[in-house]
Order: C-alpha cells, then structure tokens, then sequence
C-alpha cells in the first residue's frame, strides 16, 4: 500500500504566510501608488475573511478588487505576492498541522509507504521535513524547481509530477489499486483521477468542503490524522 501525499495542507498550514503575503503586498501597492499621487481606498480584509475566500477558491484578482484595487494596480498586486509569499520572512509563518507526526508514523508502522508530492521546491520541502523530524518516514520525495510553482497550483504541473512519483515507484512495488493521492486542493483530485489511483480530499488546507466535492474526491477527510484511522483501521478489518 502506498499514500502519495501532497505537502501544503495535508502536512503544512500555510494560512498564516498567506494571510501575511496579502496584508504586505497590499500595503506595498497602496505606497507605490501613492507615491505616483494615486490614493487607494484600501479595505484590508481580515484573516478569517481572507481565508474564507481562499478555501472558496475565490481568485486573487476578486480579492485584489474586494480590498479596494482596481485596473493596473491588481497586477501589481498579484505580482508582488508571487515575489513575496516565497521569501524567508514569511516562510518561517508556517506551521505542521496538529496530528500529523502522529499519523505519519502510525502509517510507517503499519506497513504502508509514503511518497511526497508538492509543488514546493523539492529542496525546500525536503529541508522543512528534515527540520520537522519528518523526512526519514518517507520514501521517496517529489517536488519541483521552482518557488512559484506551489502558490499556483496548476493541476497540469501537479499530474505531471504524480504521474511520475507513480512510474518512479512501480518497479519497487508500487500497486494502483492500494494506492492514495492526499490533498487539499483541486490540482491533488485532477491528478489522482488522471492516475487511476483514490483520491483522497482534506479539508484542513486551502479549499473547504463544498469545492473539494465540485472534483468527486474518492472520500474526504478533515485531516491527515482522520484518513491515517480510517485506512488503517479498513486495513486491519481486511486482514482479519
């Protein structure tokens, strides 16, 4: 049995650094307009707001324009969040989600392996892990080379990474049919489904649970911790 899990969501909570990357980029295009004598009437949405319309899938740009941007100045904002959201200040905002320790290494115990997926560059991802105590549970890590790949989230880069974890791993025992996809995005769903492999949904990242059932997940779960019981306690069941 293999679980192909995705970084951001699942195993990180990013909802700080994300809130924290809106608040600065909003501030700094306020000031580069108001430096050209262009005033802003800046309505700062507050976190919960804020992460509300993530989890709704609302994009950048109704944001940009809910917070008082209009025309050119919502490029210029979404610029600066790609520029911003990757950088060191704002990286050490994030945080492992409660449970997760726990549920990994219960998967490690009971026999099934885990394989990352992310979008996150494969460098970054595997230093996090490392910090966390983490990366000795997995076996093997799939990430990108780019730092703005996971913020956008582009399902095609996503099935394309998966599709090859999944090749990657078959000669070492890799089945499709006892294999997971964890996510929390849409991205995770089109990729699990384009690999014929379950789709698991996780409702504790960047989507609530009304936009995970838009992509008919195979089940979803609040967290890691929740599907972690469930598959094994399915597994044992099996085996008795």
């Amino acid at each position: 049995m293999t679980v192909f899990c995705d970084f951001d969501g699942p195993i990180i909570d990013v909802g700080d650094r994300y809130y924290s990357t809106y608040k600065l980029a909003l501030t700094e295009t306020v000031a580069y307009y108001h430096e050209q004598n262009i005033f802003i009437p800046c309505r700062l949405q507050n976190q919960k707001t804020f992460w509300e319309m993530k989890k709704a899938r609302v994009p950048d740009v109704e944001i940009a324009q809910l917070s008082g941007l209009e025309g050119e100045q919502i490029q210029f904002f979404r610029n600066r969040v790609v520029e911003i959201v990757n950088q060191p200040e704002q990286l050490h905002q994030d945080k492992m989600q409660a449970g997760v320790g726990w549920a990994l290494t219960y998967l490690r115990v009971n026999g099934i392996k885990l394989v990352l997926v992310t979008l996150r560059e494969q460098e970054q991802a595997t230093r996090i892990l490392q910090q966390l105590d983490l990366f000795h549970l997995f076996a093997a890590i799939y990430g990108t080379q780019q730092e703005s790949a996971a913020y956008q989230n582009q399902p095609q880069q996503k099935t394309q990474l998966l599709a090859q974890a999944i090749a990657e791993q078959l000669p070492f025992g890799c089945d499709c049919d006892r294999t997971w996809m964890v996510g929390d995005t849409e991205a995770d769903l089109i990729a699990a489904q384009a690999a014929g492999v379950k789709s698991i949904a996780l409702t504790c990242g960047i989507r609530n649970q009304q936009v995970l059932e838009q992509f008919s997940p195979t089940e979803i779960f609040s967290d890691l911790l929740s599907f972690t019981l469930s598959l094994v306690h399915q597994t044992e069941l099996v085996a008795a």
